[in-house]
């Protein structure tokens, strides 16, 4: 195999061993030998690693996919592979031959088109295969996947503006954390950090579920509504927003704090920082701060903490800033 050109059969190999080793090293059973022998191939040609990142798309997809039925037959007794691992070489086998991929669209399986999109150091504007655009937030990760009987977005993480092409025939579903957000044309943001989601209606209705495994299309919200809801929550949080809400300042590139509990302000800081703050106690959370800041510049925001309020900081074993209230002066006798 040279470096510059490749045949057929080489690129065909390389394919073969990137399928090999995404469900090898999905699996349970993967030893740190195989690890460390996918390690040595990965580095061994940019190919490698170009097809792997190839395979992992594909990985993604196939979480969302139907779960196989169980053969009627008792099967030949064989080392165990979890549905999504046949899922994948089926993946790879349907991208390879187009009248497989056909069939797989048809029956719902496989998407016609897949996009994967992230947003590091800036905001970035991107338009999906369907005409929807969207505004992802710094540090966004998000995919979409357009199968016959749906739209599907997943984000990974942090937070996108969304502007749905309409289709009611072709319902645009976003996929965050455990819930979902159910449209078919509409403008909305999605906010994501760790398991915490909160969902800004601006024109249109969305259909909000907290747990995608519950039966129904969840809670229904109108313009200037908005949900919350994080892990375990059987149903998400409808609230109505006020006339100064500030939850889309970061399309301006700024994040306002209104007079917040620090509770309720580090998730909305730590999704932009590196090295997430994290309070020293839980009265330490009741501690309000406010102000204007420029997302590109959250970083400096833990050194600044204490000359604004009163705390001190000091450092986990892990390297996170910790934010620690201020003794309180014993009274004067």
């Amino acid at each position: 195999m040279t470096q510059d050109t490749l045949s057929e059969a080489e690129y065909d190999a390389i394919t073969d061993a990137a399928a090999h080793w995404c469900m090898r090293l999905h699996a349970a059973d993967c030893t740190d030998d195989e690890r460390r022998a996918f390690e040595h191939w990965h580095e061994a040609h940019p190919l490698h690693a170009f097809e792997y990142e190839a395979m992992l798309e594909i990985w993604d997809v196939a979480e969302h996919l139907p779960r196989p039925e169980p053969a009627l037959a008792t099967p030949i007794r064989q080392a165990p592979r979890s549905w999504r691992q046949y899922t994948v070489a089926a993946s790879v086998c349907a991208l390879a031959l187009p009248l497989a991929a056909f069939t797989g669209w048809n029956l719902g399986w496989l998407p016609d088109s897949y996009q994967h999109f992230t947003a590091t150091d800036n905001v970035r504007q991107v338009t999906l295969s369907d005409g929807s655009q969207l505004e992802l937030n710094l540090n966004t990760d998000l995919t979409f996947s357009n199968y016959k009987d749906e739209r599907r977005v997943t984000l990974k993480k942090g937070e996108a503006f969304f502007t749905v092409s309409h289709d009611t025939s072709h319902p645009f579903v976003v996929r965050a954390g455990e819930g979902k957000i159910r449209v078919t044309g509409t403008r909305f943001n999605v906010w994501m950090y760790e398991d915490q989601v909160r969902v800004n209606l601006i024109e249109g209705s969305v259909l909000v579920t907290s747990n995608s495994a519950l039966p129904g299309d969840g809670l229904r919200l109108g313009p200037a509504m908005q949900a919350r809801y994080k892990h375990g929550d059987y149903m998400p949080q409808i609230s109505q927003t006020h006339p100064g809400d500030t939850s889309l300042t970061w399309r301006s590139g700024k994040l306002v704090l209104d007079n917040l509990a620090l509770n309720d302000a580090l998730p909305l800081i730590n999704r932009y920082l590196d090295k997430p703050l994290m309070l020293a106690d839980s009265s330490t959370g009741s501690i309000r701060i406010g102000g204007i800041y420029n997302v590109k510049e959250l970083h400096n925001l833990a050194n600044s903490l204490p000359k604004v309020l009163p705390v001190y900081l000091t450092r986990n074993k892990e390297g996170n800033p910790v934010i620690n209230p201020m003794p309180q002066q014993p009274p004067k006798n």
